[in-house]
């Protein structure tokens, strides 16, 4: 990828897309994370996905790929890959490799936020928190879990409620409860894991 379309730095809170983007463009997390959102009409964001290295979006009809009215910035310091329509017909479609992975990516982002509108119509808060912790716990935009330390998720409560649909005072107010029960230990702008089995159990006063 690197000599398909060498990756730009963006900074973290930079905007890599905006609702106001035309243009088809592809774009490929090879380091960082970058935060997909929208913002309805009275100025709330809603965070449709965080994606860490690896991850693919943009907007592209060429794949199937749409962004409509959607935003992404940089969570953190974050190299990115951007490719155009020519460069996608060139090198990815024209590998079928490549181009399976990318259609396997994006089935996944599907899925992922199939769950996410199960999870905002059918659960409360507290376990939508809970959920939410394990699966950032588990994948790459988490932080990750090195030489046995425990996986922390760099989010702050308000970015953690956009993520969930909620607020970020009922977020806090949660986090707090798992805080006094040892499932997770909080920090600025983090989130320590300290017991995913107790979170996925729900084994908390709430």
């Amino acid at each position: 990828m690197d000599q398909m379309a060498p990756a730009s730095l963006f900074r973290r809170g930079q905007l890599l897309y905006s609702q106001d983007q035309t243009a088809d463009a592809l774009f490929i997390v090879k380091a960082g994370r970058v935060r997909v959102f929208r913002v309805s009409q009275d100025g709330k964001a809603l965070t449709l996905a965080i994606l860490g290295p690896g991850s693919v979006f943009g907007e592209m009809l060429l794949i199937g790929q749409r962004m409509h009215d959607s935003f992404a910035e940089a969570l953190d310091d974050a190299l990115i890959c951007q490719l155009g329509v020519r460069d996608v017909e060139r090198f990815l479609l024209a590998d079928a490799r490549i181009g399976t992975r990318v259609a396997r990516l994006l089935g996944a982002r599907v899925a992922e936020l199939e769950d996410r509108l199960t999870d905002l119509a059918l659960k409360p808060l507290h376990a939508r928190v809970a959920a939410t912790l394990v699966n950032l716990s588990q994948g790459s935009s988490a932080g990750g879990s090195r030489f046995g330390r425990a996986p922390s998720i760099r989010l702050t409560h308000e970015q953690l409620a956009s993520v969930i649909g909620s607020t970020r005072e009922a977020t806090s107010r949660v986090l707090s409860d798992m805080a006094a029960a040892g499932l997770i230990r909080q920090g600025r702008g983090r989130v320590v894991i300290l017991d995913v089995v107790g979170l996925r159990r729900g084994t908390y006063p709430h």
